[in-house]
C-alpha cells in the first residue's frame, strides 16, 4: 500500500515553517482507494508571496484544525504504507518535524516519484511535476495546492507502476516483475539524489579522501573530505531536508568523483586547496576562510606590546597581519585567556578586561602591574614574545610523514621556515637525507592561514604520524 502525499507550507524550512495544507491519496498497487485532504492552521501568518503562490490565505486557515488535531488521522492514513511524494524529502521532512514537535517519532519507508520517473521514463527534458505531467498527458489542476499536486502525483504513480516494461521471451509476468523490482530498488534508494544510481554509491571507497559533486552540466558544485568517503556521502543523502536550498543542492547532484588521500591531514589540505581553486557553488562558507578572527599584536604609546583580537577583514586591521587566525571571536578570546594564564600576561593589555585602571588579576595579585605601569615594558614584553612564539609551529622546518593511499606508500607534508610548501606521496622505501630531498617529492600548494591552522590542529592532536625536524 502507498500513501501519496503533498503539502503546502508557510515557507521552505522545516525548522521554522509550518504546514498549511495536506492531501493524501491511498493506492493499493492497482488503483486509488481512498483520499484525505485538509487545510491546517499554522498558528502564524502566511507570507504574502506564499499566499500568492498557493492561494492559501490567513483567512482561509483561521478556523482550520491545528496540526495536533489532525495528527492521529495522518498517522492512521500512512501507517503500514510507503510514503510517496514528488521530491519526497521535502514533504517527509516537514511532516517528521511537525510530529517531532509533538514528541512523536514519525517514520515511514519513502519513495520519490522524481527518481521513479527517471528510472521508468528516461530521457525527458524535465522531471518537475508540472513539466512531467505535461510530457505524459496528466491533467494538473489546482497547481501549488496540496489536493491538486497530490492527485496529479497519484495519477503519475499509477501510470509509472503500470508501464509495460520490455517483454522477455514473450513472458508478460517478466515485464511486471521488472517494474516491481524497480519499485523495490527505488524504495531502498529514495534518499539518493534523482540522478545518482545506487551502483555509484555502492562503488565508493571507505577510505580517507576528497570527493566532488557535479551538476548536469558537468560543473563541480561541491567539494568535501572525509576519513571514509562512502560513509560521508551517504550521510549527505540521508540527512533530513533543512531548507529549500539544501533540497535544490541535493537534487542538482548528477555525478560523483573522488580522490583517495590516505589520511585525514592531506585530505584536509587538498580539500582546502580545491575549494579555493574551484570556488564551488555550494561551498560558499568554506571557499571563504573558515578562520575569521585574528589575534594581533601592536605596541602602545607606553612601549607595551599588546595582544588583541578581531575580524581578519576588519577595516581597523587593514595594516595589520594576524599572528594566528581562529574560527570565531569566542575561540579567540578563549585562546587569549589561555595564553594570559600560561605566560602571566595582563588581561587589560590583552583586550580581555575593559577598564581605565588596573585589571582584575592585578587586584588579586596575579598580574605584575603592566596595566598600571608597575612593571616595565621590557620585562612584560619578554613574556608577550614568549607567548607569540608559542602561536606558531614548534619547529621552523619539518616534515610530516603519514599513511599513504595504498600499502607500501607514505604521504609527505613539508613546512620550511614556517611556510607550508605542499604535500606528495612516496614509496615507503623512499630515502631522504635532507629537506631538499623531501621538497623534490611533493606537489607545491599555496600557504595560507587556513592550511596553517589545519597543520597546527593536526600536530596538537593524538596523531601517529612521524615528524622529522630540520631546524
Amino acid at each position: 500500500m502507498y500513501a501519496i502525499i503533498d503539502i503546502e507550507t508557510t515557507g521552505g524550512q522545516p525548522a521554522q515553517d509550518k504546514i498549511t495544507e495536506i492531501a493524501i491519496f491511498i493506492h493499493d498497487g492497482e488503483k486509488i482507494v481512498d483520499k484525505y485532504n485538509t487545510l491546517i492552521n499554522p498558528q502564524r501568518p502566511i507570507p504574502y508571496f506564499i499566499s500568492n503562490l498557493t492561494g492559501i490565505t490567513d483567512e482561509m486557515v483561521k478556523d482550520a484544525p491545528k496540526f495536533y488535531e489532525v495528527a492521529k488521522e495522518i498517522v492512521e492514513f500512512t501507517e503500514g504504507k510507503v510514503f510517496v511524494a514528488h521530491n519526497v524529502r521535502f514533504d517527509y521532512s516537514f511532516i517528521k518535524k511537525e510530529f517531532a514537535d509533538l514528541g512523536f517519532t514519525f517514520q515511514r519507508k519513502t519513495l520519490c516519484t522524481v527518481r521513479l520517473s527517471r528510472a521508468l521514463i528516461p530521457g525527458l527534458p524535465s522531471y518537475s511535476l508540472g513539466k512531467l505531467c505535461k510530457s505524459i498527458d496528466i491533467e494538473l489542476t489546482q497547481r501549488h495546492r496540496a489536493i491538486g499536486d497530490a492527485e496529479a502525483t497519484a495519477v503519475l504513480f499509477d501510470k509509472l507502476i503500470k508501464i509495460n516494461r520490455p517483454v522477455v521471451d514473450g513472458n508478460m509476468n517478466m515485464a511486471a516483475d521488472n517494474t516491481t523490482q524497480v519499485l523495490k530498488e527505488e524504495i531502498k534508494t529514495s534518499l539518493l539524489p534523482p540522478n545518482i544510481r545506487k551502483e555509484q554509491v555502492d562503488a565508493l571507497p571507505m577510505v580517507p579522501g576528497v570527493y566532488y559533486f557535479y551538476n548536469e552540466a558537468g560543473e563541480v558544485i561541491y567539494v568535501g573530505k572525509s576519513i571514509n568517503i562512502k560513509k560521508r556521502i551517504i550521510q549527505h543523502f540521508n540527512i533530513d531536508y533543512k531548507s529549500r536550498k539544501s533540497l535544490d543542492f541535493k537534487n542538482s547532484i548528477s555525478d560523483i568523483t573522488y580522490e583517495t588521500m590516505g589520511n585525514e591531514l592531506v585530505a584536509l589540505l587538498f580539500e582546502s586547496a580545491e575549494i579555493k581553486r574551484m570556488k564551488p557553488q555550494y561551498n560558499r562558507q568554506q571557499r571563504r576562510s573558515v578562520f575569521n578572527t585574528g589575534i594581533y599584536v601592536y605596541e602602545d604609546g607606553n612601549g607595551y606590546k599588546r595582544l588583541t583580537f578581531g575580524s581578519v577583514n576588519k577595516a581597523d586591521n587593514v595594516n595589520m597581519t594576524p599572528i594566528i587566525a581562529l574560527s570565531n571571536q569566542f575561540k579567540a578570546k578563549g585562546f587569549l585567556y589561555h595564553k594570559v594564564g600560561k605566560y602571566n600576561l595582563c588581561q587589560k593589555l590583552c583586550d580581555l578586561y575593559k577598564t581605565n585602571g588596573a585589571c582584575f588579576d592585578y587586584q588579586v595579585h596575579q598580574c605584575q602591574g603592566a596595566c598600571v605601569g608597575k612593571e616595565s615594558p621590557e620585562e612584560y614584553n619578554k613574556r608577550v614574545d614568549a607567548a607569540i612564539e608559542s602561536f606558531t609551529f614548534e619547529h621552523n622546518s619539518f616534515v610530516i610523514i603519514g599513511k599513504g593511499r595504498e600499502p607500501g606508500e607514505k604521504s609527505v607534508v613539508v613546512i620550511e621556515h614556517g611556510t607550508y610548501l605542499g604535500f606528495g606521496f612516496v614509496d615507503e622505501t623512499f630515502s631522504a637525507h635532507n629537506l631538499e630531498d623531501f621538497k623534490g617529492a611533493i606537489k607545491r600548494y599555496n600557504d595560507n592561514k587556513d592550511v596553517q591552522q589545519i597543520i597546527r590542529g593536526h600536530l596538537r592532536s593524538k596523531h601517529k604520524d612521524k615528524v622529522i625536524v630540520f631546524d
